[in-house]
């Protein structure tokens, strides 16, 4: 029996639920059942799996993720380098998303909210009162909500900046106990992510079926125009990671590593490959090490460091990308943002980045987060899970190249001779 991959299962149910949606309409039913009943309940149990995740899922990858540069002893100068570069990258990717999506406005169709169109069922007033209840005090609020008074608290209220500042400070803390107690710890958290990582794959295998029954819902009640402002979001988002790709880490290359970029293409070109096909900068990293250590000429000390902490922390693709669906979605709304929520949008999605897993699809659980933070309906996920796992595997090629990058601009900086040069790469 032949097993389809989750993208070719995830298009077939897209294109099942166009039809579906279609011929039930909202009032179709079955034995007294309404069709648009069964879709609706369908895609909220899909929603409702995927926000259960969140706060283990990114509480134990952030304490493990910092426990484990804490307890190699690297917060040297080459620690400080990569985070240095990887913040600079990620940031770089969310202010290249905010342009774009502010320049091509995707949640607006002739210059109205897409809200109808897409199917969004909150009310739009309920949605601007709390977000537009937001003042610049709110700024200060921002960081005042980092030190929470009560973590599980802040943990059942989804108050998930607070609980991403605590979990930072466990992780690093925890390396800072006797070695006995820290192990157990460590084994302690390592077990509930490796935990939240299966169970996020399996939640992920029913994405099909619960996109089946968000666009079937979506479509059932608006038609086809829900995939006039989708069409243009997907645009938007591969147009911000192709000038991240193509203009922002070349420029890096160039004239902080002092590189040839296209060298450093071809390098990594069986890497970004696999990146692509499997959308899991985990399941690539031992090619990604390979193409920088055989083509790039990195040597291994600089890459077994910076390559596995990159696949951690350092999520550029997915960054700009969560940056892009919330704005999307805040214009879908009819909502302009202003400095302070789109501060928020920009300090969240890079704060979730960094905690999100390096596993298909697993920025839908930030994308929650970012949407909680600035007062918008997670509900509004349901529609962007159509062509998420295309943006996934695209998005995961940027993350992938970033990591790469990273490690020849810090090899570089540390002195290292022959990165990037000819002998390498004639091995390739």
């Amino acid at each position: 029996m032949i097993k389809l991959k989750l993208h070719w299962q995830i298009l077939i149910a897209l294109v099942l639920a166009a039809i579906a949606g279609s011929l039930a309409g909202t009032d179709g039913a079955l034995l007294g059942v309404k069709f648009y009943d069964v879709f609706d309940f369908i895609g909220t149990l899909f929603l409702n799996a995927l926000k259960m995740l969140i706060v283990p899922l990114v509480v134990s990858s952030i304490i493990v993720g910092i426990a484990g540069i804490g307890s190699g002893g690297a917060f040297g100068r080459l620690g400080l380098k990569t985070l240095l570069y990887y913040i600079t990258t990620s940031l770089l990717a969310i202010l290249v998303g905010l342009v774009i999506v502010n320049l091509v406005a995707p949640g607006m169709v002739n210059g109205e909210p897409a809200k109808h169109l897409i199917g969004l069922s909150e009310n739009a007033g309920d949605v601007v009162a709390k977000v537009e209840g937001k003042g610049t005090g709110d700024l200060v609020e921002i960081f005042l909500r980092m030190v929470p008074t009560n973590v599980v608290a802040a943990a059942a209220d989804g108050q998930m900046l607070g609980l991403i500042f605590f979990s930072l400070l466990f992780g690093f803390f925890m390396t800072k106990i006797e070695e006995a107690y820290a192990e157990s710890m460590y084994n302690f958290w390592q077990g509930l992510f490796q935990v939240m990582m299966k169970i996020t794959d399996w939640v992920m295998k029913f994405a099909p079926i619960g996109v089946f029954g968000l666009v079937a819902k979506v479509i059932a009640s608006t038609g086809y125009g829900a995939f006039i402002p989708l069409a243009w979001f997907f645009l938007s988002v591969v147009g911000g990671l192709a000038v991240h790709f193509l203009v922002v880490l070349p420029l890096l290359l160039a004239f902080v590593g002092r590189v040839n970029p296209l060298r450093h293409y071809r390098a990594m070109a069986p890497a970004l490959l696999t990146a692509f096909s499997t959308s899991s900068s985990a399941a690539t990293l031992p090619l990604t090490m390979e193409c920088v250590e055989k083509n790039a000429g990195v040597s291994n000390r600089t890459s077994s460091f910076v390559l596995p902490l990159g696949a951690t922390v350092n999520m550029d693709g997915t960054a700009l990308y969560e940056c892009v669906a919330a704005m999307f979605i805040a214009q879908a709304y009819g909502i302009e943002l202003g400095f302070v929520q789109q501060f928020t949008i920009v300090l969240m999605a890079l704060v979730t980045s960094i905690g999100v897993a390096a596993i298909p699809s697993a920025s839908l659980v930030a994308i929650a987060i970012i949407l909680a933070a600035i007062g918008l309906p997670v509900e509004a996920i349901g529609l962007i899970l159509a062509v998420d796992r295309v943006l996934d595997m695209c998005r995961t090629s940027v993350n992938v190249f970033s990591d790469s990058c990273g490690a020849v601009i810090i090899a570089r900086l540390s002195g290292e001779k022959g990165v990037l040069a000819e002998p390498p790469l004639q091995r390739v």
